[in-house]
Order: structure tokens, then C-alpha cells, then sequence
């Protein structure tokens, strides 16, 4: 049986992967808070290369939904917005670690702000009840491990 999405919510297959793609954020900030301070740095940015992905994946949905989309104002925004996470998250990669992951943090929250604006124009509204407890997730996450990590570790 499928159940597919309402007008008002995300399927629950949505729902379920959207949760289980906060594994790897609560993972790994445990990881970073668990192991040996010398030990912190691959867990970290396996978290910040992670985070980056998801970044990533966040500009592209307004890629899909800019091409299903009518009209002319909200695709072009969208359009625009969906090339600057993945730029911003590249450049997140490239920071000391401590400051990667609080930029990722950072960008997490950014996408979740323009979406509560573009999911809207889009008529995605509905998918912001669950982008909302996955973005706290994320960033604290990135944020936790973020604030574990040294940058002499």
C-alpha cells in the first residue's frame, strides 16, 4: 500500500526518510563528543561533507519544483536560489573544520528561511511542517559538533 502526498502533508515515506537522514547529523556530532580529541577530525568532516550534500540536495529541490511550476516569478527565484546552496556548501568544505560546521549550521537554517518563502510561492507550503524539526536536527548537530571540535585537536 502507498500513500501518497496531500495537499497538507508529506507522505509517510517523506517522513520516514526525512527522519533517517538525521542518522548521520546525530551520528556524527556523537562521534565528534565521543572520541579522543586527536580523533575528532574524521568524524567531523564526515559530518561537514554530509551536511554539504544535504545543502546541496536543498538547492536542488527548487530545481524540481521551479520545472514543474507555472508562471514566471517564482520559478526564476527559485532557479536563482538553487544554485547558491551548493556554492555556499562547497565553500563550507573548504574552512577550518570548526568553522565549516558552523557555517553548515548556518546554511541549514538559511535553506529552511528561503523555503518558508519559495515553498510557499511554489505551492509546497505543506512541506515545511517537516523541513522544520529536520533542519533543527541538522544544525544542531553541526552546531554540537562544531562547538566540540578545535581547531589544534
Amino acid at each position: 500500500m502507498t500513500h501518497a502526498p496531500t495537499d497538507t502533508h508529506p507522505s509517510p515515506w517523506a517522513r520516514r526518510l526525512g527522519y533517517a537522514g538525521l542518522l548521520p547529523f546525530v551520528g556524527g556530532a556523537a562521534m565528534v563528543a565521543l572520541v579522543e580529541p586527536a580523533m575528532r577530525q574524521a568524524p567531523a568532516y564526515a559530518l561537514l561533507a554530509y551536511a554539504a550534500t544535504i545543502v546541496a540536495f536543498l538547492g536542488g529541490v527548487h530545481w524540481g519544483a521551479a520545472m514543474r511550476a507555472p508562471g514566471a516569478v517564482a520559478p526564476t527565484r527559485a532557479l536563482a536560489w538553487g544554485v547558491l546552496p551548493q556554492l555556499l556548501a562547497w565553500g563550507a568544505l573548504l574552512l577550518p573544520l570548526p568553522v565549516g560546521l558552523l557555517t553548515a549550521a548556518a546554511l541549514l537554517v538559511l535553506c529552511y528561511a528561503v523555503d518558508r518563502h519559495l515553498y510557499v510561492a511554489l505551492g509546497l507550503r505543506h512541506w515545511l511542517a517537516l523541513r522544520l524539526p529536520l533542519t533543527i536536527g541538522a544544525a544542531a548537530s553541526c552546531t554540537a559538533a562544531g562547538l566540540w571540535i578545535t581547531p589544534w585537536a
